[in-house]
């Protein structure tokens, strides 16, 4: 059995009147994040993460900016490709362990369902998603609420 740690970093914009789409979900909040995308962060991170572990570069190769036809296209669909990718390769998720960085709006009563979503995307067990959340103590552009951003460790075997 071989099993790969893999690692995702992402960030985006926030702006005002926006729709804040976050782990599948649309939050209620008066900004959102902005992308070619739907601007997901927390998705994008774990697109990052299983593709770095599975040697398939990025998100950003895998599905560039540049591609018109990904225009405002929903991360959730990015996500289940990306794990096609993963896939086919021979692995499969053991665990994702996720951290969100965002001053407002508080995540914590969305986490159950966005764990859902996504343990149904993976096509995994829910009890193999973590998914946190933490503010910057209104430091920086995040406590600012400029941007959000969000980290993700994996590990997958196969």
């Amino acid at each position: 059995m071989k099993i790969r740690v893999g690692f995702g970093f992402d960030v985006h914009q926030l702006r005002d009147n926006h729709p804040f789409v976050l782990g599948g979900l649309t939050l209620p909040h008066t900004k959102g994040a902005f992308g070619h995308s739907d601007a997901d962060v927390l998705l994008h991170v774990i697109c990052d993460a299983l593709l770095g572990a599975a040697n398939l570069r990025d998100i950003g190769f895998q599905f560039p900016d540049t591609d018109s036809a990904l225009k405002g296209v929903d991360s959730k669909l990015l996500l289940k490709k990306t794990i096609e990718l993963v896939s086919e390769k021979g692995y499969s998720v053991s665990n994702i362990d996720c951290t969100i960085c965002l001053q407002k709006p508080k995540v914590n009563p969305f986490i159950p369902e966005m764990k859902a979503i996504i343990a149904g995307i993976l096509e995994t067990d829910i009890d193999a998603i973590s998914i946190k959340a933490t503010t910057t103590e209104e430091l920086g552009y995040v406590g600012r609420e400029e941007g959000v951003s969000a980290y993700c460790v994996c590990l997958i075997s196969g």
